[in-house]
Protein backbone atom coordinates (compact mmCIF):
# COMPACT_ATOMS: atom_id res chain seq x y z
CA UNK A 1 0.00 0.00 0.00
CA UNK A 2 1.04 3.62 -1.00
CA UNK A 3 0.46 4.45 3.20
CA UNK A 4 3.01 2.05 4.13
CA UNK A 5 6.32 3.42 3.73
CA UNK A 6 9.85 1.43 3.02
CA UNK A 7 9.93 -2.14 2.21
CA UNK A 8 11.21 -4.94 4.73
CA UNK A 9 14.23 -5.83 4.16
CA UNK A 10 14.39 -9.69 5.99
CA UNK A 11 15.31 -12.39 2.97
CA UNK A 12 12.54 -14.87 4.92
CA UNK A 13 9.55 -14.86 7.13
CA UNK A 14 8.75 -17.19 10.07
CA UNK A 15 5.90 -18.90 9.46
CA UNK A 16 4.96 -19.79 13.04
CA UNK A 17 1.80 -18.15 15.05
CA UNK A 18 2.77 -14.54 16.23
CA UNK A 19 2.13 -13.70 19.57
CA UNK A 20 0.09 -10.28 20.31
CA UNK A 21 -1.34 -8.18 23.14
CA UNK A 22 -4.01 -5.57 22.15
CA UNK A 23 -4.95 -3.03 24.54
CA UNK A 24 -7.64 -0.61 23.99
CA UNK A 25 -9.19 2.73 26.05
CA UNK A 26 -11.90 2.15 27.84
CA UNK A 27 -14.34 2.84 25.44
CA UNK A 28 -16.43 0.37 23.99
CA UNK A 29 -16.00 2.40 20.69
CA UNK A 30 -12.56 1.31 21.09
CA UNK A 31 -12.99 -2.08 22.41
CA UNK A 32 -15.69 -3.38 20.52
CA UNK A 33 -13.53 -2.76 16.72
CA UNK A 34 -10.44 -3.94 18.61
CA UNK A 35 -12.27 -7.25 19.58
CA UNK A 36 -13.12 -7.71 15.95
CA UNK A 37 -9.40 -7.23 14.83
CA UNK A 38 -8.39 -9.43 18.08
CA UNK A 39 -11.32 -12.34 16.28
CA UNK A 40 -9.49 -11.76 12.83
CA UNK A 41 -5.86 -12.31 14.30
CA UNK A 42 -7.08 -15.57 16.01
CA UNK A 43 -8.71 -16.85 13.01
CA UNK A 44 -5.78 -16.81 11.48
CA UNK A 45 -4.33 -19.03 14.15
CA UNK A 46 -2.13 -16.40 15.91
CA UNK A 47 -2.27 -15.95 19.41
CA UNK A 48 -4.17 -12.97 21.06
CA UNK A 49 -4.20 -12.03 24.11
CA UNK A 50 -6.72 -8.77 25.11
CA UNK A 51 -6.20 -6.89 27.55
CA UNK A 52 -8.87 -4.50 29.93
CA UNK A 53 -10.46 -4.64 33.16
CA UNK A 54 -12.63 -7.52 34.72
CA UNK A 55 -16.25 -5.49 34.51
CA UNK A 56 -15.09 -4.33 30.94
CA UNK A 57 -14.44 -7.81 29.62
CA UNK A 58 -17.62 -9.28 31.20
CA UNK A 59 -19.81 -7.17 28.94
CA UNK A 60 -17.73 -8.02 25.85
CA UNK A 61 -19.51 -10.36 23.46
CA UNK A 62 -19.27 -13.99 23.28
CA UNK A 63 -16.13 -14.92 20.70
CA UNK A 64 -15.94 -16.80 18.10
CA UNK A 65 -12.29 -17.56 18.44
CA UNK A 66 -9.50 -18.28 21.21
CA UNK A 67 -9.02 -15.16 22.68
CA UNK A 68 -7.18 -14.98 25.77
CA UNK A 69 -8.63 -12.33 28.11
CA UNK A 70 -6.61 -10.61 30.35
CA UNK A 71 -8.32 -8.63 33.37
CA UNK A 72 -6.17 -6.42 35.25
CA UNK A 73 -7.96 -4.26 38.14
CA UNK A 74 -8.97 -0.71 37.89
CA UNK A 75 -7.39 1.06 41.11
CA UNK A 76 -9.86 3.21 42.29
CA UNK A 77 -9.10 7.35 42.27
CA UNK A 78 -11.23 10.08 44.26
CA UNK A 79 -13.90 11.11 42.41
CA UNK A 80 -14.37 7.99 39.95
CA UNK A 81 -17.59 6.59 41.24
CA UNK A 82 -17.51 2.42 42.77
CA UNK A 83 -17.92 -0.15 39.46
CA UNK A 84 -17.38 2.41 36.94
CA UNK A 85 -14.41 1.33 34.29
CA UNK A 86 -15.75 2.86 31.22
CA UNK A 87 -16.26 5.67 30.16
CA UNK A 88 -20.38 4.25 29.54
CA UNK A 89 -19.87 4.19 33.53
CA UNK A 90 -18.85 8.08 33.93
CA UNK A 91 -20.05 11.80 32.72
CA UNK A 92 -18.04 13.50 31.28
CA UNK A 93 -17.26 15.62 34.02
CA UNK A 94 -15.53 11.89 35.58
CA UNK A 95 -13.14 11.62 32.78
CA UNK A 96 -10.51 13.00 34.86
CA UNK A 97 -11.04 9.84 37.51
CA UNK A 98 -11.17 7.75 34.67
CA UNK A 99 -7.56 8.22 33.27
CA UNK A 100 -6.18 8.66 36.29
CA UNK A 101 -7.21 5.36 37.51
CA UNK A 102 -6.26 4.12 33.85
CA UNK A 103 -2.85 5.39 33.90
CA UNK A 104 -2.89 3.35 37.21
CA UNK A 105 -2.95 0.39 34.99
CA UNK A 106 0.66 0.50 34.05
CA UNK A 107 2.22 -1.13 37.14
CA UNK A 108 -0.18 -4.72 36.63
CA UNK A 109 0.63 -4.45 32.81
CA UNK A 110 4.27 -4.26 33.33
CA UNK A 111 4.00 -7.66 36.12
CA UNK A 112 1.83 -8.97 32.83
CA UNK A 113 4.47 -8.52 30.36
CA UNK A 114 7.35 -10.11 32.88
CA UNK A 115 5.15 -12.87 34.37
CA UNK A 116 7.78 -14.83 33.15
CA UNK A 117 5.69 -16.35 30.06
CA UNK A 118 6.89 -16.34 26.56
CA UNK A 119 7.13 -12.79 25.70
CA UNK A 120 4.73 -11.26 23.46
CA UNK A 121 5.87 -10.79 19.66
CA UNK A 122 4.06 -7.18 19.33
CA UNK A 123 2.21 -5.06 21.62
CA UNK A 124 -0.92 -3.19 19.92
CA UNK A 125 -1.58 0.12 22.13
CA UNK A 126 -4.66 2.06 21.76
CA UNK A 127 -3.47 5.88 20.74
CA UNK A 128 -4.51 6.91 24.44
CA UNK A 129 -2.67 3.61 26.18
CA UNK A 130 0.71 5.97 26.17
CA UNK A 131 1.82 3.63 29.47
CA UNK A 132 1.54 0.01 27.41
CA UNK A 133 4.02 2.01 24.57
CA UNK A 134 6.68 2.07 27.37
CA UNK A 135 6.20 -1.10 28.69
CA UNK A 136 6.73 -2.72 25.99
CA UNK A 137 9.86 -0.14 24.91
CA UNK A 138 11.02 -1.25 28.21
CA UNK A 139 10.64 -4.96 27.72
CA UNK A 140 12.15 -5.21 24.23
CA UNK A 141 8.72 -5.73 22.62
CA UNK A 142 7.80 -3.47 19.15
CA UNK A 143 4.47 -1.66 19.38
CA UNK A 144 1.81 -0.62 17.05
CA UNK A 145 -0.77 2.39 18.24
CA UNK A 146 -3.90 1.75 16.58
CA UNK A 147 -6.25 4.16 16.02
CA UNK A 148 -9.98 3.70 15.60
CA UNK A 149 -10.82 7.36 13.91
CA UNK A 150 -11.02 9.35 10.60
CA UNK A 151 -7.23 9.63 9.51
CA UNK A 152 -7.17 12.95 9.32
CA UNK A 153 -8.12 13.06 13.76
CA UNK A 154 -5.43 10.06 13.94
CA UNK A 155 -2.81 12.41 12.71
CA UNK A 156 -3.55 15.24 15.22
CA UNK A 157 -4.78 13.08 18.09
CA UNK A 158 -1.31 11.48 17.98
CA UNK A 159 0.44 14.80 18.33
CA UNK A 160 1.48 15.43 14.58
CA UNK A 161 0.75 19.39 15.77
CA UNK A 162 3.78 18.86 17.82
CA UNK A 163 6.15 17.98 14.58
CA UNK A 164 8.95 20.63 14.10
CA UNK A 165 7.56 21.78 10.60
CA UNK A 166 4.23 21.81 11.94
CA UNK A 167 4.90 24.28 15.17
CA UNK A 168 3.86 27.36 13.28
CA UNK A 169 0.40 26.06 12.93
CA UNK A 170 -2.35 25.54 15.46
CA UNK A 171 -4.13 22.22 15.58
CA UNK A 172 -7.15 23.88 14.65
CA UNK A 173 -5.65 25.39 11.79
CA UNK A 174 -4.00 21.82 10.33
CA UNK A 175 -7.72 20.17 10.91
CA UNK A 176 -8.49 22.59 8.66
CA UNK A 177 -5.57 22.36 6.20
CA UNK A 178 -6.16 18.34 6.37
CA UNK A 179 -9.84 17.66 5.90
CA UNK A 180 -9.92 19.67 2.98
CA UNK A 181 -13.84 20.18 3.65
CA UNK A 182 -15.85 22.31 1.31
CA UNK A 183 -17.51 24.43 4.45
CA UNK A 184 -15.15 25.55 7.37
CA UNK A 185 -15.71 23.41 10.41
CA UNK A 186 -17.87 25.56 12.68
CA UNK A 187 -17.36 26.92 15.58
CA UNK A 188 -19.11 24.73 18.43
CA UNK A 189 -16.65 21.84 16.59
CA UNK A 190 -13.86 23.90 16.68
CA UNK A 191 -14.35 24.82 20.93
CA UNK A 192 -15.26 21.09 21.53
CA UNK A 193 -11.68 20.05 20.04
CA UNK A 194 -10.23 21.81 22.43
CA UNK A 195 -10.69 19.66 24.86
CA UNK A 196 -7.74 17.49 22.54
CA UNK A 197 -5.30 19.67 24.49
CA UNK A 198 -7.11 20.17 27.76
CA UNK A 199 -5.06 18.89 30.12
CA UNK A 200 -7.19 15.96 32.58
CA UNK A 201 -6.50 14.28 35.77
CA UNK A 202 -4.10 14.09 38.46
CA UNK A 203 -0.96 13.75 35.32
CA UNK A 204 -2.41 17.00 33.79
CA UNK A 205 -1.55 15.41 30.53
CA UNK A 206 -3.75 16.01 27.73
CA UNK A 207 -5.75 13.68 24.95
CA UNK A 208 -3.16 15.02 21.95
CA UNK A 209 0.25 14.45 25.12
CA UNK A 210 -1.41 11.13 25.57
CA UNK A 211 -1.71 10.41 21.86
CA UNK A 212 2.19 11.47 21.14
CA UNK A 213 3.81 9.86 23.75
CA UNK A 214 2.19 6.69 22.24
CA UNK A 215 3.16 7.54 18.54
CA UNK A 216 7.20 8.25 20.18
CA UNK A 217 7.02 5.01 21.34
CA UNK A 218 5.31 2.83 18.37
CA UNK A 219 7.09 1.30 15.71
CA UNK A 220 4.08 1.82 13.31
CA UNK A 221 0.71 3.08 13.48
CA UNK A 222 -2.59 1.20 12.33
CA UNK A 223 -5.61 2.83 11.45
CA UNK A 224 -9.88 1.35 11.45
CA UNK A 225 -9.33 2.94 8.02
CA UNK A 226 -7.98 2.40 4.34
CA UNK A 227 -8.27 4.43 1.24
CA UNK A 228 -11.25 3.27 -0.09
CA UNK A 229 -12.90 4.58 2.45
CA UNK A 230 -11.05 8.21 2.84
CA UNK A 231 -9.09 8.31 -0.39
CA UNK A 232 -7.46 11.89 0.01
CA UNK A 233 -7.08 11.84 3.94
CA UNK A 234 -5.53 8.79 4.35
CA UNK A 235 -2.22 9.49 2.90
CA UNK A 236 -1.80 13.00 4.60
CA UNK A 237 -2.29 11.56 7.83
CA UNK A 238 0.69 8.95 7.06
CA UNK A 239 2.78 12.07 6.15
CA UNK A 240 2.04 13.54 9.48
CA UNK A 241 2.85 11.29 11.24
CA UNK A 242 6.37 10.49 10.36
CA UNK A 243 5.45 6.26 10.80
CA UNK A 244 4.49 3.67 8.44
CA UNK A 245 0.81 3.80 8.46
CA UNK A 246 -0.96 0.72 8.12
CA UNK A 247 -4.16 0.39 6.96
CA UNK A 248 -6.72 -2.06 8.77
CA UNK A 249 -9.79 -1.77 6.93
CA UNK A 250 -12.89 -0.95 8.42
CA UNK A 251 -13.36 -3.72 10.89
CA UNK A 252 -16.94 -4.88 10.13
CA UNK A 253 -18.88 -6.78 12.34
CA UNK A 254 -18.83 -10.24 11.37
CA UNK A 255 -21.85 -11.88 10.19
CA UNK A 256 -21.24 -14.34 12.27
CA UNK A 257 -20.72 -12.79 15.25
CA UNK A 258 -23.55 -12.06 18.47
CA UNK A 259 -23.69 -8.71 17.55
CA UNK A 260 -24.11 -9.60 13.99
CA UNK A 261 -27.94 -9.09 12.34
CA UNK A 262 -31.00 -11.69 12.88
CA UNK A 263 -29.35 -12.81 16.24
CA UNK A 264 -31.70 -10.72 18.90
CA UNK A 265 -34.95 -11.36 16.03
CA UNK A 266 -37.39 -11.64 19.16
CA UNK A 267 -36.59 -8.11 20.28
CA UNK A 268 -39.98 -5.76 21.13
CA UNK A 269 -38.05 -3.10 18.33
CA UNK A 270 -37.27 -6.03 16.16
CA UNK A 271 -41.22 -7.00 16.71
CA UNK A 272 -42.23 -3.74 16.07
CA UNK A 273 -40.42 -3.36 12.71
CA UNK A 274 -41.97 -6.54 11.32
CA UNK A 275 -45.22 -4.90 11.58
CA UNK A 276 -43.50 -1.77 9.11
CA UNK A 277 -43.77 -1.30 5.35
CA UNK A 278 -40.30 -2.06 3.73
CA UNK A 279 -38.24 1.05 3.41
CA UNK A 280 -40.38 3.40 5.47
CA UNK A 281 -38.51 3.79 9.16
CA UNK A 282 -35.64 5.90 10.03
CA UNK A 283 -33.47 4.59 12.64
CA UNK A 284 -32.64 7.34 15.51
CA UNK A 285 -29.08 6.57 17.26
CA UNK A 286 -27.36 9.02 18.82
CA UNK A 287 -24.46 6.86 21.02
CA UNK A 288 -24.53 5.87 24.05
CA UNK A 289 -21.78 8.54 25.66
CA UNK A 290 -22.99 11.70 24.48
CA UNK A 291 -26.48 12.10 25.77
CA UNK A 292 -27.80 15.68 24.38
CA UNK A 293 -29.60 18.15 26.53
CA UNK A 294 -32.88 17.74 27.03
CA UNK A 295 -34.03 21.07 25.66
CA UNK A 296 -32.52 19.21 21.75
CA UNK A 297 -34.09 15.91 22.53
CA UNK A 298 -37.53 18.00 22.51
CA UNK A 299 -36.62 19.47 19.47
CA UNK A 300 -35.39 16.17 17.50
CA UNK A 301 -39.14 14.63 18.67
CA UNK A 302 -40.96 17.69 17.08
CA UNK A 303 -38.75 17.31 13.84
CA UNK A 304 -39.34 13.75 13.70
CA UNK A 305 -43.12 15.00 14.49
CA UNK A 306 -43.19 17.60 11.73
CA UNK A 307 -41.22 15.19 9.08
CA UNK A 308 -44.35 12.64 9.33
CA UNK A 309 -42.17 9.43 9.03
CA UNK A 310 -42.27 6.47 10.33
CA UNK A 311 -39.63 6.06 13.14
CA UNK A 312 -37.62 3.61 15.58
CA UNK A 313 -35.25 5.32 18.31
CA UNK A 314 -33.12 4.13 20.83
CA UNK A 315 -32.71 7.05 23.04
CA UNK A 316 -30.24 7.66 25.77
CA UNK A 317 -31.89 9.53 28.52
CA UNK A 318 -30.11 12.18 29.60
CA UNK A 319 -28.93 12.39 33.09
CA UNK A 320 -30.64 13.79 35.97
CA UNK A 321 -33.68 14.24 33.91
CA UNK A 322 -36.97 12.25 34.98
CA UNK A 323 -38.14 9.78 32.44
CA UNK A 324 -41.23 11.62 31.97
CA UNK A 325 -39.87 15.15 31.16
CA UNK A 326 -37.46 13.21 28.42
CA UNK A 327 -39.76 13.56 25.26
CA UNK A 328 -42.56 16.55 24.78
CA UNK A 329 -45.59 16.17 26.75
CA UNK A 330 -48.07 14.11 24.03
CA UNK A 331 -45.24 13.70 22.03
CA UNK A 332 -45.64 9.05 22.30
CA UNK A 333 -49.88 9.86 22.11
CA UNK A 334 -49.38 11.65 19.22
CA UNK A 335 -47.10 10.10 17.07
CA UNK A 336 -48.45 6.44 18.77
CA UNK A 337 -48.53 3.88 15.35
CA UNK A 338 -45.66 5.55 13.47
CA UNK A 339 -43.08 5.93 15.84
CA UNK A 340 -41.32 3.86 18.61
CA UNK A 341 -39.25 5.23 21.66
CA UNK A 342 -37.07 3.03 23.86
CA UNK A 343 -34.85 3.80 26.21
CA UNK A 344 -33.61 0.39 26.51
CA UNK A 345 -30.40 -1.78 24.81
CA UNK A 346 -31.66 -2.14 21.67
CA UNK A 347 -29.69 -4.93 19.00
CA UNK A 348 -28.53 -1.97 16.40
CA UNK A 349 -27.17 -4.56 14.20
CA UNK A 350 -30.21 -6.59 13.79
CA UNK A 351 -32.23 -3.42 13.26
CA UNK A 352 -30.25 -2.10 10.45
CA UNK A 353 -30.71 -5.29 8.68
CA UNK A 354 -34.27 -5.13 9.19
CA UNK A 355 -36.22 -4.28 5.60
CA UNK A 356 -38.14 -1.63 7.47
CA UNK A 357 -35.77 0.49 7.94
CA UNK A 358 -35.49 3.27 5.11
CA UNK A 359 -32.88 5.72 6.47
CA UNK A 360 -30.44 5.70 9.83
CA UNK A 361 -30.37 9.58 11.97
CA UNK A 362 -26.70 8.75 13.11
CA UNK A 363 -24.15 10.68 15.30
CA UNK A 364 -21.69 9.38 13.54
CA UNK A 365 -19.06 7.23 15.59
CA UNK A 366 -16.85 5.57 13.25
CA UNK A 367 -18.69 2.17 14.26
CA UNK A 368 -22.43 3.26 14.12
CA UNK A 369 -21.31 4.48 10.27
CA UNK A 370 -20.34 1.28 9.28
CA UNK A 371 -22.56 -0.69 10.48
CA UNK A 372 -25.30 1.56 8.65
CA UNK A 373 -23.59 1.77 5.55
CA UNK A 374 -23.10 -2.13 5.95
CA UNK A 375 -26.72 -2.09 5.27
CA UNK A 376 -26.69 0.77 2.28
CA UNK A 377 -28.78 2.94 4.26
CA UNK A 378 -28.46 6.82 3.33
CA UNK A 379 -27.75 8.75 6.40
CA UNK A 380 -29.15 11.70 7.92
CA UNK A 381 -26.20 13.26 10.19
CA UNK A 382 -26.39 14.92 13.94
CA UNK A 383 -22.08 14.81 14.74
CA UNK A 384 -22.15 15.82 18.65
CA UNK A 385 -18.21 15.09 19.71
CA UNK A 386 -14.59 13.74 18.79
CA UNK A 387 -14.12 12.43 15.23
CA UNK A 388 -18.12 12.56 14.69
CA UNK A 389 -17.73 16.07 12.66
CA UNK A 390 -15.12 14.62 10.70
CA UNK A 391 -16.82 11.76 9.64
CA UNK A 392 -20.07 13.48 8.92
CA UNK A 393 -18.40 15.84 6.59
CA UNK A 394 -16.63 12.91 4.93
CA UNK A 395 -20.14 11.13 4.37
CA UNK A 396 -21.67 14.58 2.88
CA UNK A 397 -18.82 14.93 0.02
CA UNK A 398 -19.65 11.14 -0.37
CA UNK A 399 -23.44 12.48 -0.93
CA UNK A 400 -24.54 9.50 1.39
CA UNK A 401 -27.09 11.78 3.37
CA UNK A 402 -27.51 15.05 5.06
CA UNK A 403 -26.28 17.03 8.19
CA UNK A 404 -29.29 18.79 10.30
CA UNK A 405 -28.17 22.19 9.99
CA UNK A 406 -26.79 23.74 13.34
CA UNK A 407 -26.33 26.85 14.85
CA UNK A 408 -22.34 27.74 13.87
CA UNK A 409 -21.84 28.75 17.55
CA UNK A 410 -23.18 26.55 19.95
CA UNK A 411 -24.31 24.00 17.61
CA UNK A 412 -28.12 23.82 18.63
CA UNK A 413 -30.74 23.09 15.78
CA UNK A 414 -33.59 22.91 15.75
CA UNK A 415 -36.87 21.03 14.64
CA UNK A 416 -37.40 22.52 11.41
CA UNK A 417 -33.78 21.62 10.62
CA UNK A 418 -34.47 18.34 11.62
CA UNK A 419 -38.03 17.96 9.57
CA UNK A 420 -36.33 19.34 6.55
CA UNK A 421 -32.78 16.94 6.74
CA UNK A 422 -35.56 13.77 7.34
CA UNK A 423 -37.63 14.63 4.70
CA UNK A 424 -34.99 15.43 2.18
CA UNK A 425 -33.61 11.95 3.16
CA UNK A 426 -36.85 9.75 3.61
CA UNK A 427 -39.64 11.78 1.57
CA UNK A 428 -38.07 13.59 -1.95
CA UNK A 429 -37.53 11.08 -4.50
CA UNK A 430 -35.30 13.11 -6.24
CA UNK A 431 -33.00 13.52 -3.41
CA UNK A 432 -33.67 10.41 -2.05
CA UNK A 433 -32.43 8.68 -5.08
CA UNK A 434 -29.19 9.91 -4.66
CA UNK A 435 -28.17 9.19 -1.10
CA UNK A 436 -29.88 5.96 -1.65
CA UNK A 437 -27.63 5.27 -4.88
CA UNK A 438 -24.34 6.62 -3.33
CA UNK A 439 -24.74 4.69 0.12
CA UNK A 440 -25.16 1.52 -1.90
CA UNK A 441 -21.39 2.18 -3.24
CA UNK A 442 -20.41 3.09 -0.04
CA UNK A 443 -21.95 -0.65 0.50
CA UNK A 444 -19.97 -1.70 -1.90
CA UNK A 445 -16.83 -0.83 0.19
CA UNK A 446 -17.79 -1.88 3.32
CA UNK A 447 -19.45 -5.46 2.63
CA UNK A 448 -15.77 -6.15 0.40
CA UNK A 449 -15.12 -8.96 2.65
CA UNK A 450 -12.24 -10.00 0.80
CA UNK A 451 -11.06 -6.22 0.65
CA UNK A 452 -10.79 -6.32 4.70
CA UNK A 453 -9.88 -9.31 4.91
CA UNK A 454 -6.49 -8.54 2.98
CA UNK A 455 -5.84 -5.79 5.02
CA UNK A 456 -5.25 -7.95 8.07
CA UNK A 457 -3.43 -10.40 6.00
CA UNK A 458 -1.26 -7.36 5.27
CA UNK A 459 -1.29 -5.81 8.37
CA UNK A 460 0.10 -9.41 9.75
CA UNK A 461 2.75 -9.13 6.99
CA UNK A 462 3.85 -5.78 7.71
CA UNK A 463 4.34 -7.15 11.81
CA UNK A 464 6.11 -10.27 10.78
CA UNK A 465 8.46 -8.24 8.96
CA UNK A 466 9.80 -6.60 11.73
CA UNK A 467 10.66 -10.16 13.56
CA UNK A 468 13.66 -12.37 13.16
CA UNK A 469 14.17 -15.81 12.69
CA UNK A 470 13.27 -17.87 15.82
CA UNK A 471 11.17 -18.42 18.35
CA UNK A 472 9.66 -15.07 19.93
CA UNK A 473 12.56 -12.96 19.36
CA UNK A 474 12.31 -9.67 18.25
CA UNK A 475 14.94 -7.39 17.11
CA UNK A 476 16.48 -5.28 14.27
CA UNK A 477 14.67 -6.30 10.97
CA UNK A 478 13.02 -2.72 10.86
CA UNK A 479 11.47 -1.28 7.39
CA UNK A 480 12.78 1.97 7.19
CA UNK A 481 10.35 4.94 6.78
CA UNK A 482 10.22 7.82 5.14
Amino acid sequence: MDAVAGSPPCPSRPRRPLRIVICPWLAFGHMLPYLELAERLASRGHRVSFVSTPRNLARLPPRRHVIDLVALSLPRVEGLPDGAECTNDVPGDKLGPLFDAFDGLAAPFTEYLSGGGERPDWVLADTLTHWASTVASEHGVPCAMLQPSAAMIAAHGCGASERAELAAASVFEQLVAVDRRDAAMPRFEWESMAAFSAPFGASGMSILRRGSLTLERCTIAAIRSCPEWELEAFPLAAKLLGKPLVPLGLLPPSPDGSRAAGVHVDDAAVRWLDAQPPKSVVYLALGSEVPLPVKLVHELALGLELAGTRFLWALRKPSGVDAADVLPPGFEERTHGHGLVTMGWVPQITILEHGAIGAFLTHCGRSSLIEGLLHGHPLIMLPIATDQGSNARLMERRKVGLQVPRDEDDGSFDRHGVASAVRAVMVDEDTRRVFVANAVKMQEIVADKELHERYIDEFVQQLRSYITDGDSSTASCRPTSS
